[in-house]
C-alpha cells in the first residue's frame, strides 16, 4: 500500500542558511513556500518529481530539544485502507484531515515516537500547483 517517501520535515533555527545549504550547495529547487501570521514559516525543496525535503524554522522547543528531524511522511495511494490497516493492527491513528497544502493526511507514531505522516496528493496539491500554503495550526 505504500508508494515511496513522500519526504522528510527538518526544523531549522535559521531559513536563510538552510535554503542557501539545501539549494545553493546541494542544488535542489525551492518548490513552494509556507507562510504563517503573514511571514515566511518554511519551505518544500524539491529532490525529483515526487520527493521533498520540508523545512520549518524552529521554535523555542525545538532548538532546545536539539531535534532536527520532526517526521517522516510516507505518500499512499490509498489513504483510507492504509488508516484502517493501522487500526486494525493496533495503531492509535489521528483523524484524517485535508492539509493546508490540499494532501489529505493522517499521523500516527512508531514504537519510537517518531511522527509518522501519510499522504495522498490530490490535484490541488501544492506539490503539483506549487500554490504557497497558509498554515493553520
Amino acid at each position: 500500500m505504500i508508494k515511496t517517501l513522500a519526504h522528510v520535515c527538518i526544523f531549522s533555527k535559521d531559513l536563510n542558511r538552510s535554503l542557501d545549504f539545501y539549494c545553493g550547495a546541494l542544488g535542489l529547487h525551492r518548490h513552494f513556500d509556507f507562510f504563517k501570521d503573514g511571514e515566511l514559516f518554511g519551505f518544500y525543496l524539491q529532490i525529483d518529481p515526487h520527493h521533498f525535503i520540508e523545512i520549518f524554522k524552529a521554535g523555542p522547543a525545538e532548538t532546545a530539544g536539539h531535534q532536527r528531524i520532526h517526521h517522516l511522511c510516507l505518500e499512499v495511494d490509498d489513504i483510507d485502507a492504509m488508516r484502517d490497516a493501522l487500526i486494525q493492527r493496533g495503531v492509535a491513528v489521528k483523524p484524517q484531515k485535508m492539509g493546508c497544502d490540499q494532501t489529505w493526511q493522517f499521523w500516527c507514531q512508531d514504537p519510537d515516537g517518531t511522527d509518522v505522516e501519510f499522504h495522498q496528493y490530490t490535484a490541488q496539491s501544492s506539490q503539483f500547483t506549487r500554490q504557497p500554503c497558509i498554515v493553520d495550526w
